[in-house]
């Protein structure tokens, strides 16, 4: 048990560190590229901070059970949103500044519905997975033509060097950073799921619960920092483009490399409490999302694990 917390110690320290060299990389990059920080927000970040539940989808889908990449992604989501931007938001509320985080925040709400459309069968198939795959590089070719359309524009009004940091140091913050949060995410898997042995809890609840809550901590090092640097839309960015690239990307793979059986009404709670998470976090006015929500996001968070728990009990 101590070796387990202190593993949970060493998760979270290298994950701090780890997120403060890549939000500062990501942030210069973003001013280089004359790029917003919503996009380095919503695709460097979000794929770099997801690396852990890719790295489980693949082992999954190769060790013949693709059932549990499902199960961290959808639960994943839910805990980026309920629980990571809502500690976040409970500190401070939060400003989307760039347009196209109306845009993300749609295709999170719209992915849910996606998935249920597509997996209402009882089967996720590899035509499943190809549709979904379809759906997330049409959604990354929209951001990087946002992105390019707003460095053009920021060009013909100032030609001036945007970025006088090195390129290259800035990737080695990006790398070096993306390598401790993924590090910090396998130290904090592996002390959660020993505690949560100890303690006695049932496989589902490991996975469904703490894999969930230890595959996320990338992204709240990430959104943390970001906010604590006042680069709003890299921390919403990076929770929005999470889960599109969970739910679009990362749980496809698995299907691709092996399709499986889905029981429906097991991930239904999933899936409904990742749509409502996701309408509670739509900016306001000014695109300001205050911290009220953040506690009625914990909350719903708090329901989430009882309902899990629940139906694990009466399995």
């Amino acid at each position: 048990m101590t070796v387990a917390i202190l593993y949970l110690v060493l998760g979270v320290m290298l994950a701090w560190f780890g997120g403060e060299l890549f939000v500062r990389g990501g942030v210069g990059i973003a001013g280089w590229a004359r790029w917003p920080t919503a996009v380095i927000g919503v695709t460097v970040a979000a794929f770099g901070t997801s690396a852990p539940e890719l790295m489980v989808a693949i082992h999954a889908a190769r060790d013949g059970v693709p059932q549990i990449s499902l199960g961290d992604v959808l639960g994943s989501n839910v805990v980026n949103v309920s629980l990571v931007l809502a500690l976040v938001l409970c500190f401070s509320g939060m400003k989307a500044e760039d347009s196209g985080v109306l845009r993300d925040w749609f295709v999170s709400l719209l992915v849910p519905g996606v998935l249920y459309l597509l997996l209402m069968d009882g089967w996720f198939s590899r035509a499943d997975a190809a549709i979904m795959m379809a759906c997330f590089f049409a959604w990354l070719f929209v951001v990087i033509s946002h992105a390019r359309a707003h460095a053009a524009a920021h060009k013909a009004h100032n030609d001036a060097p945007a970025q006088k940091i090195p390129v290259g140091k800035m990737i080695g913050c990006i790398l070096l950073g993306l390598a401790l949060l993924i590090g910090s995410a396998q130290f904090v898997v592996h002390g959660g799921r020993t505690i949560a042995t100890a303690l006695g809890w049932s496989p589902f609840i490991v996975g469904s619960v703490i894999v969930a809550v230890a595959t996320s901590t990338p992204e709240l090092a990430t959104t943390l920092i970001a906010r604590m640097r006042g680069h709003h839309d890299v921390g919403l960015g990076n929770i929005l483009g999470s889960g599109i690239f969970n739910a679009l990307f990362v749980a496809s793979v698995a299907a691709l490399i092996q399709p499986y059986k889905v029981n429906l009404p097991e991930i239904m709670p999933s899936l409904f409490f990742g749509a409502l998470t996701t309408l509670l976090i739509i900016p306001g006015p000014g695109g300001y999302i205050g911290r009220f929500r953040g506690v009625l996001l914990l909350a719903i968070y708090a329901a989430y694990v009882m309902l899990s728990m629940g139906q694990n009990t009466a399995h």
